[in-house]
């Protein structure tokens, strides 16, 4: 019988085997993995936990101003007018007839070929006596370009104004104020300064065929009138700014008939800011919520699926913060007056019909009321999501750090398997040499002993 190690040598899967050993090895570098992996979800959780606390806090910020809830509309009884209002109005009822509106100067000169035969000056006074003087070639192309390049609030613009009785085409300048206005009024002379001061200039528009199209004026309001106490009110402008506290209003035409304009609290915005601040505590309550729970596994035998933020009390310990300063009483008064409700599943819910009722009673009280619940919204939230030292940062700060941590660990364990792998692949090609000597030896001997005399020669 011939001695043979066949099947050891040349049959062993090495690269199996070795893979296999290797799996075992990398087993803490998986748990490693899964860890890390974990950790990330976790941190991701955090991450918009605390954006959705960060938009929060700044509508509750914004919602506890001093001023944030002085919403008022405005009303006009006529389209002569329109008004605005700003947080710094109060209600109430201005009526006024509009005398006039706002108009801006245009001139327009007489008819001419050149504004002079030679070189000239032109000078532009405004309405303050401010001269202005422009050398000009005399053509009307060159006044024109040099009045727009002065930059005075007036424009010149060269018109065709048809051909004179011997068919030479003419033309007119003319002049208008860039801003309605009497302040904005003004005239043009030919001359300098001087000339104009010493009352040599020419008054452009009291040549022959020149004219003042449209005179500047002022728009005007006329209140109480008709009474002892009438007064009028003028604006270089169509829009009379302030004309009560906190209340502008724009004329559109003349009238005859009194204009009312009338400034009440906007409680439908009102409304929709509460509703504004409410909805966001939802939102991230049910963020929280939905993270916390616990997930039955889809079979009986699967296992149960946790949340990321299930049993992670500071979590829970911030939105119990939260819930706190939008549901604790407010002056010995339950949020539930206003229609802010604490629910049975930790939540908050809000009573439109409730809220519109109670600022209807007592605007002051509610305005009062629910500036105060965001002001503690946003001091909780801010002690949460703050990006310097907010709980939620620092929370997310500690494991991002623990991600790096373990992801370093994986690292170094991939150094680590690699050598390993390094190494029982040594091995086993160590052993298949050793094998295959010996696989060669036992060659040899089978055939030393096949050459042996057998017993019948003997």
């Amino acid at each position: 019988m011939a001695f043979s190690i066949d099947g050891i040598a040349s049959g062993l899967d090495t690269t199996n085997m070795i893979n296999q050993l290797m799996q075992l090895e990398a087993r803490p570098q998986t748990l490693l993995k899964a860890k890390a992996t974990s950790t990330q979800g976790f941190v991701t959780a955090l991450q918009q936990l605390n954006k959705q606390l960060g938009s929060l806090t700044e509508l509750a910020a914004r919602t506890a101003k001093p001023a944030a809830l002085d919403l008022y509309t405005v009303a006009s009884s006529s389209d002569a007018a329109t008004a605005t209002a700003t947080s710094s109005a109060g209600a109430g009822t201005l009526d006024f007839t509009v005398r006039q509106l706002a108009s801006s100067q245009s001139s327009v000169s007489g008819s001419m070929t050149a504004f002079s035969p030679a070189a000239s000056t032109l000078t532009l006074r405004a309405k303050d006596g401010t001269t202005t003087e422009l050398a000009t070639t005399g053509s009307l192309d060159d006044v024109v370009a040099q009045v727009n390049k002065a930059d005075v609030g007036i424009t010149a613009t060269k018109v065709s104004a048809g051909k004179d009785a011997d068919g030479v085409q003419q033309y007119r300048l003319q002049f208008t104020a860039q801003e309605p206005g009497a302040e904005h009024s003004f005239a043009v002379y030919r001359g300098t300064a001087a000339d104009v001061t010493a009352g040599t200039a020419t008054d452009l528009f009291t040549e022959t065929g020149a004219a003042t199209v449209r005179a500047a004026q002022d728009a005007e309001v006329v209140l109480w009138g008709g009474t002892a106490a009438e007064q009028t009110v003028a604006s270089s402008s169509n829009t009379f700014a302030d004309i009560l506290p906190g209340v502008s209003v724009t004329v559109a035409k003349a009238t005859t008939e009194p204009v009312s304009v009338t400034v009440s609290r906007d409680t439908e915005a009102t409304s929709t800011k509460a509703k504004e601040l409410v909805d966001a505590l939802r939102g991230v309550f049910s963020f929280v919520d939905a993270n916390t729970k616990v997930t039955p596994g889809a079979t009986a035998g699967a296992a149960p699926t946790s949340g990321r933020f299930t049993g992670d009390s500071a979590v829970r310990g911030i939105a119990q913060s939260i819930l706190t300063a939008a549901t604790a009483p407010i002056n010995g008064r339950s949020t539930s007056e206003l229609g802010i409700t604490l629910t049975r599943s930790g939540t908050v819910e809000f009573d439109a019909e409730k809220f519109a009722a109670a600022l209807a009673e007592d605007p002051a009280v509610v305005k009062d009321a629910l500036t105060q619940l965001a002001g503690r919204v946003a001091e909780a939230g801010k002690a949460a999501s703050d990006k310097f030292d907010g709980e939620l940062t620092r929370r997310i700060t500690s494991q991002e750090s623990t991600v790096r941590s373990l992801n370093d660990q994986v690292s170094g364990w991939d150094q680590r398997l690699e050598k390993r792998r390094a190494t029982l692949e040594r091995t086993y090609s160590a052993l298949e040499v050793q094998l295959s000597q010996l696989q060669s030896q036992g060659d040899w001997l089978s055939s030393q002993l096949a050459g042996l005399p057998t017993g019948s020669g003997l």
